[in-house]
């Protein structure tokens, strides 16, 4: 991409909804809805300004290696996946949710996270899993999975789970509670940080356009 145009790196789903309001802040409205299109590049109301549709977990890949300029992703991606050679400057308050252990009912989860004690955890965050429970000392063996992740507990894959959990309403549909917190997860404006550089015209005034979105929303 040229030093004038602009690339986006988006996911689909409720990042990308609660990302709309930011982007028409900034004047930047897309030519076609990603959840109805199955195109990967889509453009926008700009002839300068594109966006690419990614899994979440690669959007700061993408930003990293240049291949986007800018892009939204979620902490929990961030943690898990590294954010390093990433410029994040701005905590955009959406798609919040907390990242939490959680066990079937019933299960004594304070007797069995004793120091020195073992469990199976079940989880698609085996980094973030391994860290929290080594600073209980805690010994785990990490069962890494892509979904479905209530279910492990149910049927004895794991003893817990760690996962993220916004309203709670799909554990206490299968009989599972959250018992630990871990870190509260929201979404952040990830740059690419030579792009910040050679783009600033471009990119510095989208940054003011989401931080006052931010601002206006928290006051």
């Amino acid at each position: 991409m040229s030093d004038q145009s602009l690339t986006i790196a988006l996911s689909k789903g409720r990042i990308f909804e609660e990302t709309l309001p930011l982007l028409a802040a900034a004047g930047i409205v897309p030519a076609e809805e990603p959840e109805k299109s199955r195109k990967l590049i889509i453009g926008t109301n700009h002839d300068n300004i594109r966006l690419v549709i990614v899994r979440a977990t690669d959007v700061p890949t993408y930003v990293q290696y240049g291949a986007a300029d800018f892009g939204i992703a979620g902490k929990d991606v961030l943690i898990e996946h590294g954010g390093d050679g990433l410029y994040q400057p701005l905590d955009l308050q959406i798609a919040q949710c907390r990242m939490m252990v959680a066990v079937r009912k019933g299960f004594d989860y304070a007797a069995a996270s004793q120091p020195g004690s073992r469990l199976r955890i079940a989880t698609k965050y085996p980094d973030i899993a391994a860290e929290h429970f080594a600073a209980k000392g805690v010994h785990v063996d990490i069962i890494k999975l892509y979904g479905s992740m209530e279910l492990a507990p149910l049927v004895g894959l794991s003893d817990a789970i760690v996962d993220l959990v916004s309203t709670g309403n799909t554990l206490k549909a299968n009989d599972l509670e959250a018992v630990e917190h871990i870190v509260d997860i929201s979404s952040r404006l990830v740059v690419n940080k030579a792009a910040l550089k050679t783009k600033h015209a471009l990119i510095e005034p989208i940054i003011r356009a989401f931080a006052g979105v931010v601002q206006a929303e928290g006051a």
